[in-house]
């Protein structure tokens, strides 16, 4: 029974040292200031909300696989960590290096991954894979978003959103 919930405080830890991790790439208010948003940019504390709901989905979806058993599910949580790796990439490029354009094409190799990682929960726990579901309509948002940011402020679809 306790180790059950050790492993889910493992995923839960794994989420939260991710979520660090990322959050010590803030930009600071003057890239804020610098940066063309649209006028219907959702509010700071939407993201953390939107965040700290995805990675606890993420975290139950991978305690479910993870009590499978299942000779597999290292596999399946391996696509997990991938997208816990490609999400600090995300934070280090857009708000690090400012690098928008680069920020976009990284969102879309971890949207490739989840879906990898959302099949391989599936043939685990369909309700992994419905777990799941949350993180990538997250990652659709944030390429949709970062697209649009990258497009205010010189990116190629310029002309499209200004």
């Amino acid at each position: 029974m306790i180790a059950r919930y050790t492993s889910l405080a493992a995923f839960l830890l794994l989420v939260t040292l991710t979520s660090l991790t990322g959050s010590g790439f803030e930009a600071g208010e003057w890239y804020y200031i610098t940066m063309r948003q649209p006028s219907w940019w959702p509010p700071g504390w939407f993201f953390v909300l939107a965040w700290t709901l995805v990675y606890i989905t993420m975290a139950l979806a991978a305690w479910n696989v993870w009590l499978t058993g299942h000779y597999s599910r290292t596999a399946a949580v391996t696509w997990w960590v991938m997208l816990l790796v490609l999400n600090v990439g995300w934070f280090a490029v857009f708000f690090g290096l400012h690098r928008l354009g680069y920020g976009f094409l990284v969102l879309g190799v971890t949207a490739v991954v989840a879906l990898f990682c959302t099949r391989a929960f599936g043939k685990l726990s369909r309700q992994a894979a419905l777990l799941m579901l949350p993180y990538l309509f997250w990652i659709g948002c944030l390429w949709l978003l970062n697209l649009v940011i990258w497009s205010y402020n010189g990116g190629m679809l310029q002309h499209l959103f200004l």
